[in-house]
């Protein structure tokens, strides 16, 4: 599937270019008892997980479990020049699966009386958001992306707009604030009217979130996070970095930007104080799907705050998301799975669970934005979008939906969901 936007001037096909952080994706339907995916054919895996590096990415790897056995895998170079090759175990930047975290540590505050989702975000915030829509905009619709405040990201970083990295250079280590970037979102023309769906991904909205946190519990939203979230889940490699650089062995990551940097340049060192509680945490693919289980079998929060979660809405980002609260879900060929993507510059990272938490994926690449756009500035997929389609269903399905999706046009695409909405 291509995204397609009117119109064919440059400003607008570059535009796309700062508004999609990952390939395109759409979804097949199918019963949930469809999965022939028992067990884990861990040669099938190794060739396909070898197939994506082939098709031109630098370096990929990811984690796979079936009930109780686990397979991982690597695959290329963490550094084009010296060959270093990629681990199965590496400290990886996971960007918007970090609004997974957020929201849990949110709905800890809804599960104590402390956060009523449907209250007005004014009621807690009145200096952030203030007047009507403060009054207008909830909890929820910041934590769901329905309430139309537009997205930071692009006003922080201009030069998306002309196709150039100059912004991303210039900013590698600035400081930023929350407030500061929550500002630059509201001060951007709204999506939408309060509660509009479909609702429009934002990164604003958890960084509000992230300051609601804060308000709350008295304490910092990484710091809440970490003891509440991250230590309860059991993570041992996950957390917000204090300092620019990734903690633990790692890869470098490199970023394209649609053909305007060439060759791709790392940026696997910069301020994470852009993303916060929007997108800066890192993890590994072990402790990701650590996680999501825990998440879905109830460990990290009630029932009752687990439902609200799985209360989706529909959500623009690029294609149509069935959207959550910091959770979404894809019907594969297989069954439902939920979870969440997230991409920064020079890396991606895809990790879902099945509906009953027994199949699990998590997998992580080191190259972003190597399509190209045509002239009506859609994204053209790239062989590698087809074969991490492929890894991902067999990884999610089995051999019969991975040989399908070797053979046809990839029913889902990974590393789709970081979106920045940007002026036009």
């Amino acid at each position: 599937m291509k995204m397609r936007v009117s119109g064919k001037s440059t400003s607008r096909r570059l535009a796309v270019a700062a508004v999609t952080l990952g390939a395109l994706l759409t979804a097949t339907a199918a019963p949930a008892h469809a999965r022939d995916g028992g067990g884990l054919d861990r040669q099938a895996l190794r060739q396909a997980l070898d197939a994506v590096h082939e098709a031109g990415m630098y370096g990929i790897y990811s984690q796979v479990r079936d009930g109780s056995q686990t397979w991982q895998g690597a695959s290329g170079v963490a550094d084009v020049a010296t060959n270093r090759p990629v681990r199965p175990d590496m400290v990886h930047r996971v960007g918007s699966i970090t609004k997974t975290f957020t929201s849990v540590a949110l709905l800890q505050q809804v599960a104590r009386g402390a956060v009523e989702l449907d209250a007005p975000i004014g009621r807690y915030l009145p200096d952030v958001v203030p007047g009507e829509r403060g009054e207008k905009i909830t909890v929820r619709m910041l934590l769901n992306h329905t309430s139309h405040i537009a997205d930071y990201v692009g006003p922080a970083f201009p030069s998306l707009l002309v196709g150039s990295p100059q912004s991303l250079d210039d900013n590698r280590f600035r400081v930023f604030t929350r407030a500061e970037l929550v500002r630059l979102g509201l001060d951007a023309a709204p999506t939408g009217e309060p509660g509009a769906l479909p609702g429009v991904y934002s990164n604003t909205n958890y960084l509000i979130a992230g300051l609601l946190l804060e308000k709350v519990t008295g304490t910092g939203a990484e710091e809440y996070i970490t003891r509440n979230v991250i230590r309860k889940a059991g993570l041992r490699h996950t957390s917000f970095p204090r300092t620019p650089h990734i903690p633990g062995p790692h890869s470098k990551a490199y970023e394209s930007l649609y053909g305007w940097i060439d060759p791709p340049r790392d940026y696997s060192v910069y301020s994470p104080t852009w993303a916060t509680t929007a997108g800066s945490i890192v993890s590994t693919m072990d402790d990701l799907n650590r996680f999501y289980r825990a998440l879905l079998r109830g460990e990290l929060i009630g029932a009752a705050e687990l439902a609200e979660m799985k209360r989706t809405v529909p959500v623009l980002a690029g294609g149509v998301l069935d959207y959550g609260l910091g959770l979404y879900y894809f019907d594969l060929p297989c069954g439902r799975f939920w979870g969440h993507s997230g991409g920064v510059f020079g890396m991606a990272t895809e990790s879902m669970t099945s509906e009953d938490g027994t199949r699990q994926l998590s997998m992580g690449v080191n190259r972003t934005k190597y399509q190209t756009l045509d002239e009506n500035g859609g994204i053209v997929l790239h062989p590698i979008d087809y074969a991490s389609g492929a890894y991902f269903l067999l990884a999610a399905c089995g051999e019969s939906a991975g040989t399908q999706a070797r053979t046809a046009r990839p029913t889902y695409v990974p590393f789709a969901v970081d979106r920045v909405t940007v002026k036009r």
